[in-house]
């Protein structure tokens, strides 16, 4: 597989996760301890904070930490929570939250990014958004852990699947090889 190219700013829709090799993007509950000692490649924070205007999450990951920003605190563009109940929620400053549908949603977001990408950082707004076409790249990052439960990347039980394609490479239809090693045997 070729190196992936760096991210670009160019006002996409993008599904944004670190997910766990059996597809999980969060532990039960929202867990995110099982991230601890996972590294990304060098450069990989500093790429989606200069190319990230907005992002648009789901009220259960706001609930589980109202005070976490992405990546560091050196990105301060707005958040927009998507919320049956805003009326409840915990404010957060740069934080706005919406009771509207998923597409208004990303309108409103990719708005608010001025010409810079619009991250999601929902698995159930990105499959609303996968379904209606909304979304213009899946940027997975893969981490070397079997979960086994938790909340799916994408979870769409009788659903059609969503075809996609590589990014990069010269197949972009072909499988993905991936290999790791048990580092801890049970």
């Amino acid at each position: 597989m070729d190196d992936r190219e760096p991210q670009q700013a160019e006002g996409k829709v993008i599904l944004h996760f670190s997910m766990s090799l059996d597809g999980f993007v969060a532990g039960p509950g929202d867990d995110f301890a099982w991230l601890e000692g996972v590294t990304g490649r060098d450069g990989v924070i500093e790429e989606y904070e200069a190319t990230t205007g907005a992002v648009l999450g789901g009220r259960d990951g706001w609930d589980r930490d109202p005070t976490a920003r992405p990546y560091s605190d050196n990105w301060n563009g707005p958040i927009f929570i998507l919320t049956h109940h805003p009326e409840d929620a915990v404010p957060g400053e740069g934080v706005t939250f919406l009771n509207c549908d998923a597409a208004e949603a990303v309108r409103i977001g990719l708005e608010a990014a001025n010409g810079k990408n619009l991250e999601v950082h929902s698995p159930n707004i990105g499959r609303q958004l996968l379904e209606r076409g909304l979304v213009d790249e899946i940027d997975l990052h893969v981490a070397p852990v079997l979960l086994g439960d938790g909340i799916r990347f994408f979870d769409n039980p009788g659903g059609k699947p969503i075809r996609l394609r590589h990014a990069q490479g010269s197949t972009p239809f072909a499988e993905i090889d991936v290999r790791f090693h048990l580092r801890d045997k049970p």
